[in-house]
């Protein structure tokens, strides 16, 4: 009898981890669409099929020497040919190049598990893509997939992109201790205050002419820049139906997390982190994506944190896609240029965004909305709420329509290139400190409209500055500051403080 009971347990208790596993794999996401203030599409989880390999089939080895590029190619092939499935990853370190996925295949990385991608320049070949909202060329992502659907990435490992291979670093965001051991290797520009890998990052960063014929597609040109194009970790470029679950993401050549033109994407209980002086090492950026969902995640990186896009100038408003259909729920976000953040690419517009219980610490900022003349695009219909924040060394919250631009520049007529924000909600926000409550700053030609923020309290070092600003409500909003509340300067009109 007690044989048989032990039998039968062991049974039952695989019965529930194969359970945990398929609600794992068709987890329901419709309970973080109630009580919303807009009408969003729920998303759902990818389909994979009931098939699953282990890296090991395909002669890899997780001895963090041996290059596996070759196993993960073999195995990816082998699954497309079987219609997909799933591809396992044991634990230890598998030292490879280059992923891409096909349709239909999970990868899922045990704990244990770290990729560490090689370190060897070479191994990313230039090709066409995008970046920072632009088409041009870059180095092949470590993960990669283009025009797939159904796949995902799961499980507790790890995947390192070996970025430190490709950034530069500024001398002023390291100690003196860090600046000399990394100075012992690479080399440094003529004024001594920028690292570079190796001289040919060097060379090409210091050319602006060179990077512009990049963007053409001259040949000769890009295989010179090869080593200049840093990518990004993870590109997925037209795809549907794309999940990212409980993995760590770390250390990206440039972006962490790059979905770009994607349908139907969830990123549910990552780790995405990056060093604090990553140059460009934002946590994730979604781009002109549509029926998204950004989940109970944690970010700790070099630049913004969570960060919607939708194409850079003419390219993006070529484009014309805008991101849509976002929600982001229970983040938290530690060292990060902004907590959350729309632009600066943000040509082929934003709209349909809801943002809520998130925490910011330590960031740069909290709230960042940024855009500038010559991008065109309409931001609107975003909708924030409960967001705390704690030790904020800028502004809480910021819309800046002059990123980039240097006072007193002449005022232009409104065109297809004058950028538009409009029809923003912003409710329960505290902040416990920052050196400034907030700044909006919209243009002359083409103020903020229709902001309304309420039952929040902002305790900084100064208090709120508006200009060009046409429609802004205050209510239920405490500033505590030892200064001045709210400072108006040009161009402010239809604001409403209400108790």
């Amino acid at each position: 009898m007690k044989i048989l009971s032990k039998i039968g347990l062991l049974a039952g208790l695989g019965l529930c981890l194969t359970a945990l596993a398929d609600s794992l794999q068709a987890a329901d996401y419709n309970q973080y669409y109630r009580n919303l203030p807009i009408k969003l599409n729920p998303v759902t989880a990818p389909v994979i099929p009931d098939y699953e390999v282990k890296i090991t089939d395909f002669g890899a080895k997780n001895d963090g020497v041996t290059l596996n590029t070759e196993a993960f190619a073999k195995a990816m092939s082998h699954l497309a040919e079987k219609g997909g499935g799933r591809l396992v990853v044991p634990e230890g370190i598998w030292y490879t190049g280059p992923i891409q996925f096909e349709s239909n295949i999970e990868l899922h990385l045990e704990r244990g598990a770290l990729v560490l991608f090689s370190e060897n320049l070479a191994d990313y070949p230039a090709l066409a893509s995008d970046w920072e909202g632009v088409s041009t060329h870059r180095a092949m992502s470590p993960l990669s997939a283009r025009q797939k659907h159904d796949i995902a990435i799961t499980g507790d490992g790890t995947i390192n992109g070996n970025g430190q291979n490709w950034r530069p670093v500024k001398k002023g965001k390291m100690t003196a201790d860090q600046w000399r051991n990394l100075t012992k290797k690479g080399c440094v520009n003529a004024k001594g205050d920028i690292w570079f890998p190796n001289e040919r990052i060097r060379d090409v960063y210091e050319n602006r002419d060179l990077q512009a014929k990049v963007h053409r597609g001259d040949k000769a040109t890009v295989d010179y820049a090869h080593d200049f194009l840093r990518p990004v970790l993870l590109s997925f470029i037209g795809c549907k139906n794309v999940l990212l679950k409980d993995a760590t993401f770390e250390n990206s050549p440039a972006w962490n997390l790059h979905p770009l033109l994607c349908e139907n994407l969830i990123i549910d209980n990552v780790n995405v982190r990056n060093p604090w002086y990553a140059q460009n090492g934002d946590g994730v950026d979604i781009e002109s994506c549509t029926d998204v969902l950004l989940l109970n995640s944690r970010f700790d990186v070099g630049d913004d944190a969570m960060c919607i896009k939708s194409g850079k100038d003419k390219d993006g408003r070529e484009r014309g896609i805008p991101c849509s259909n976002v929600l982001i729920e229970g983040c938290t976000v530690y060292h990060g240029h902004g907590g959350f953040v729309i632009g600066s690419e943000m040509s082929g517009g934003c709209k349909d965004i809801v943002v809520r219980n998130c925490v910011f610490i330590g960031t740069d900022v909290g709230l960042r909305f940024k855009s500038t003349r010559g991008r065109g695009g309409v931001v609107e219909d975003i909708y924030v709420d409960n967001i705390k924040m704690s030790d904020i060394a800028g502004d809480a919250l910021i819309f800046d329509l002059y990123y980039g631009i240097k006072p007193g520049a002449p005022v232009p007529e409104v065109s297809e290139e004058t950028p538009s924000f409009r029809n923003m909600y912003i409710n329960d926000v505290t902040c416990r400190s920052a050196k400034r409550a907030a700044l909006f700053n919209g243009l002359p030609e083409m103020p903020m409209k229709n902001v309304v923020i309420t039952n929040s309290h902002f305790r900084a070092d100064s208090g709120i500055e508006l200009n060009h600003v046409d429609g802004l409500t205050l209510k239920n909003v405490t500033i505590t500051t030892p200064g001045e509340k709210i400072k108006e300067g040009e161009g402010v009109k239809n604001v409403s403080i209400e108790k």
